[in-house]
């Protein structure tokens, strides 16, 4: 192999635990591996990207990718890392959910060329909806003990005093259903290696034992780390939930604001697992980066590299114009360009108030636009004040108490941006 995927992913930081082998079947020749995602949505978000990197690596690096899409499993629920069970999906959902999946999965994997590596993707409903029961428990079942089934982490922590919910025969049997994928994989794809994250360990081992057991063959493991950040807060969400890959879902400006705002402790572990930047460039970067903090250099690229990745060039350079709207020096113009989704990200949290279309059609004198109309300030002698101390701006243009603003002043024909010295930013809504 031209690549070692396995010191490729540990020097990113990406490396938590991997069966003792796995490093040296890789280098023989080309292989298949897989992670599972888990279909409860239409999009993917930031916490699965960790599993997309590895098999975007593992691609990379010469081998064979398959992501497998749970369609069963996501029919069911994984009691890792959860304390209570989740909604269950029809098929209709999955089949729509899957094929959404997909889409965004091209953005990183080579599903199309006809190269002996390209990806693939499966779905496990495909081969566990034929199995009924009877035969599940006959033919896979009985070549697992309940005691190993009980000694995994996962259900351990379930079965503990401090869970109050307990864990359903559903979930138990998660294991299985999860081992048996990587046996089906074994045997139809050749596949040898699963991937996921640290807390996947127990369920991937699970399928290495009854490739033992039944397929009498071996299968190897891999997992990453489950990434956290610094401040202990959880990563890939924020007030508002997850930070989805989907734009609609999360717009390139904010999934840009999310990556950016990272600390630099975060910002440093981030740049390794989410870009494809080499070794050097990035000890370049971060060694820049400690030379001069406040530029905030890695988060800046982090940013770029991550929202052109999962976006495009165009989106990630309509959200830094966005970001330099709202932190740098721009002007009316710079406002004008950016479309109205993109503006009123910008201005979420702003404080609005509603002014009739036509008070501006007239002309709205700058003491109802800062007081009397708006309550943007207290009272028209506070608004006075402002305007004599020469602190008050429309669409970042200072103005005298005598201005008058107009449908000209309009930004996609109905904002008004309005600031009182640096920190007070107000919107009107022209209605």
């Amino acid at each position: 192999m031209e690549k070692n995927f396995v010191e490729e992913l540990t020097w990113r930081g990406m490396l938590h635990d991997v069966m003792p082998g796995t490093e040296e079947h890789l280098m023989e020749q080309m292989r298949s591996a897989y992670v599972g995602i888990d279909p409860t949505a239409d999009s993917l978000h930031i916490g699965h990207l960790v599993g997309v990197m590895m098999l975007r690596h593992f691609q990379l690096a010469g081998h064979k990718p398959y992501a497998l899409v749970g369609g069963a499993t996501g029919m069911i629920g994984d009691p890792s890392g959860k304390s209570a069970e989740r909604n269950l999906l029809d098929e209709p959902t999955l089949r729509h959910n899957q094929n959404s999946l997909k889409e965004q999965l091209s953005r990183f994997l080579d599903f199309d060329s006809n190269m002996d590596n390209a990806a693939i993707l499966v779905n496990n409903y495909d081969w566990m909806k034929e199995f009924s029961f009877l035969d599940f428990i006959r033919d896979v079942g009985k070549h697992i003990t309940v005691n190993y089934m009980m000694a995994k982490d996962s259900v351990k922590k379930r079965l503990s005093s401090e869970s109050a919910e307990g864990m359903s025969f559903t979930e138990f049997t998660y294991q299985l259903v999860q081992g048996y994928d990587f046996l089906h994989l074994f045997r139809e794809k050749d596949c040898t290696l699963q991937m996921g994250g640290s807390d996947q360990w127990g369920n991937i081992t699970t399928g290495t034992e009854l490739i033992r057991r039944i397929g009498d063959g071996k299968g190897y493991a891999l997992t990453c780390p489950l990434i956290t950040k610094a401040d202990g807060t959880k990563f890939g969400k924020t007030e508002g939930g997850n930070i989805w890959l989907d734009a609609n879902r999360t717009s390139p400006y904010k999934f840009y604001q999310y990556w950016l705002n990272t600390s630099d402790e975060d910002a440093e572990k981030y740049i390794k697992i989410f870009t494809f930047l080499s070794k050097e460039e990035i000890e370049a970067l971060i060694e820049k980066h400690r030379e001069a903090p406040h530029q905030r250099e890695v988060q800046k690229v982090l940013g770029r590299e991550v929202t052109t990745m999962v976006h495009s060039k165009a989106d990630f350079e309509n959200a830094l114009a966005a970001s330099e709207v709202l932190f740098g020096k721009s002007t009316a113009d710079d406002f004008r360009k950016l479309d109205e989704a993109t503006f009123l990200d910008i201005f979420e949290g702003v404080p609005q108030a509603e002014v009739s279309i036509i008070d501006i059609e007239n002309g709205l004198d700058m003491i109802a636009a800062l007081s009397a109309k708006t309550n943007f300030l207290n009272s028209n002698g506070e608004a006075r004040r402002a305007l004599k101390e020469n602190s008050v701006s429309i669409n970042k243009e200072k103005v005298k108490d005598d201005y008058m603003i107009t449908t000209s002043d309009l930004i996609n024909n109905k904002y008004v941006i309005l600031n009182k010295g640096k920190k007070n930013t107000y919107i009107i809504h022209a209605k």
